[in-house]
C-alpha cells in the first residue's frame, strides 16, 4: 500500500515562539564616589571587588526603549537609566499608588547629598514631571544589582520600588522617593532619605542617618558613633542599640526602644508614647511628647540632675530623689551623684522614671 505523505494545517507549523528573558547588562563605575539614578525597579546593594560594578536587568513589554548613560558629572562617575515619555507603568510592590518627581534631561532626579553640610547643587525642583503608577504609560523598569567594593562612596537615586543593602562595608546614600529600605549588615555610613516607605536596618556597624517623610523605622541590633532618625509620620521601634548620640524625632508616631546604651539620648514625638529602656547611665536624656505617655526605665546605678513636666498627667519614679522643686505638674530633683541631665516633658500624658527589674 503506498504511504500517503502527511499534510499540517498551516497554523500547526506556526509554533509560538516562547518569550526571551532579559538578558542583564553590566556596566563598571571606576572612582571612589559615583551615583547610580534610576525611576522604577528594584536595587540590590552587595559586597564587591575592584571597581563598582552594576548588573541591570530590563522588564515590561517596552523594556527595549529604556537607555543607558554613564559618564561624569560633577565630579563623579554615573550610570543613569534614561525613561523616555513623562508617563511610566510600574506598579511596585504590586500596589496601585502613584509617584511623581521631576527628572532633569540627563536622568538625574532627587538630592544626593555629597556630605552632610553639601548638596548636590542640581535642585530638585528642576527637570519634567514625571508620573510612575500601575495603570498605563511606558511599560519599562530596570532592575539594578550593585557590588560596592569596600570604602567606596555610593549614592543611589531610585524613585519607585524597593531598595536592600546586604553586608556592604563604604558609604552609602539612597535617596527614594517612595520605595520600601532594608539593610542588614551595612558598616562604615549610611544615609537613608525616604519620601514614602518603611526602613528597616538590622545588624549594622558605624553612623547611620534615617529621614522619612512617611513610613516606619525599625531598628535592631546597631552599634557606632551615631544614630539619627528623623520621621515626619511613623512609628520608630529599636532595640539593641548602642551608639555615642542616639537621635530620633517623629512627628507623629510612638517611640518604643529596649536595650539601648547611649551616653547621649534624645527622643522626640510630636503626638505618641515614649518607652525606652537604658542599659546603662546617661550623661544627657531629652524625651518629649506633645501628648503621650513616657515611660523610661534605667539601670539602679543612674545618677542625674532630674526635670520632669507634665500639663496634664501623673508623674511616677522609684528612684530616690533630692526634690529641689516641686509643684502640681512639675519635679525637679536630683538622684545618685547627680552627674547626668534628664529632660522629660510631655503636653498631656503620664510620666514613668523608673528602675530596671534587678
Amino acid at each position: 500500500m503506498p504511504r500517503v505523505p502527511m499534510v499540517l494545517p498551516l497554523f500547526a507549523l506556526i509554533l509560538p515562539m516562547p518569550s526571551q528573558a532579559q538578558q542583564p547588562e553590566r556596566y563598571t563605575l571606576r572612582g571612589d564616589d559615583v551615583a547610580i539614578y534610576n525611576l522604577a525597579g528594584t536595587v540590590r546593594l552587595e559586597p564587591g571587588d575592584g571597581d563598582v560594578s552594576v548588573q541591570v536587568t530590563r522588564g515590561g513589554a517596552e523594556a527595549a526603549r529604556l537607555r543607558m548613560e554613564q559618564g561624569e558629572l560633577d565630579g563623579r562617575e554615573t550610570l543613569r537609566v534614561i525613561y523616555p515619555g513623562d508617563r511610566i507603568r510600574y506598579a511596585a510592590g504590586g500596589g496601585h499608588a502613584s509617584t511623581q518627581l521631576r527628572v532633569r534631561e540627563d536622568g538625574t532626579f532627587g538630592d544626593l547629598r555629597r556630605d552632610e553640610h553639601d548638596h548636590d547643587r542640581r535642585g530638585s525642583g528642576e527637570g519634567r514631571r514625571v508620573t510612575i503608577a500601575s495603570d498605563d504609560g511606558l511599560d519599562a523598569h530596570a532592575d539594578l544589582t550593585i557590588r560596592v567594593p569596600r570604602g567606596r562612596r555610593v549614592g543611589v537615586a531610585l524613585a519607585a520600588g524597593a531598595v536592600n543593602i546586604a553586608n556592604v562595608d563604604g558609604e552609602l546614600l539612597v535617596d527614594a522617593a517612595s520605595a520600601p529600605v532594608t539593610a542588614s549588615g551595612a558598616k562604615g555610613s549610611l544615609d537613608i532619605d525616604v519620601g514614602s516607605g518603611a526602613v528597616q536596618v538590622s545588624d549594622g556597624e558605624g553612623e547611620l542617618d534615617v529621614d522619612t517623610g512617611s513610613g516606619s523605622v525599625d531598628l535592631s541590633r546597631f552599634r557606632g558613633r551615631s544614630l539619627s532618625i528623623d520621621t515626619g509620620s511613623g512609628d520608630v521601634t529599636g532595640t539593641g542599640l548602642e551608639c555615642e548620640d542616639l537621635s530620633i524625632e517623629t512627628g507623629s508616631g510612638d517611640i518604643r526602644l529596649t536595650t539601648v546604651a547611649s551616653p547621649s539620648l534624645s527622643l522626640e514625638t510630636g503626638s505618641g508614647g515614649v518607652t525606652a529602656e537604658l542599659r546603662r547611665d546617661v550623661a544627657s536624656l531629652s524625651v518629649e511628647t506633645g501628648s503621650g505617655d513616657i515611660a523610661i526605665r534605667a539601670p539602679a546605678a543612674l545618677g542625674a540632675t532630674v526635670e520632669i513636666e507634665t500639663s496634664s498627667g501623673d508623674i511616677e519614679t522609684d528612684f530616690p530623689l533630692q526634690v529641689t522643686r516641686r509643684g502640681r505638674s512639675h519635679l525637679a530633683g536630683t538622684i545618685g551623684d547627680g552627674k547626668g541631665t534628664i529632660e522629660m516633658e510631655t503636653g498631656s500624658g503620664e510620666i514613668s522614671l523608673l528602675k530596671l527589674p534587678s
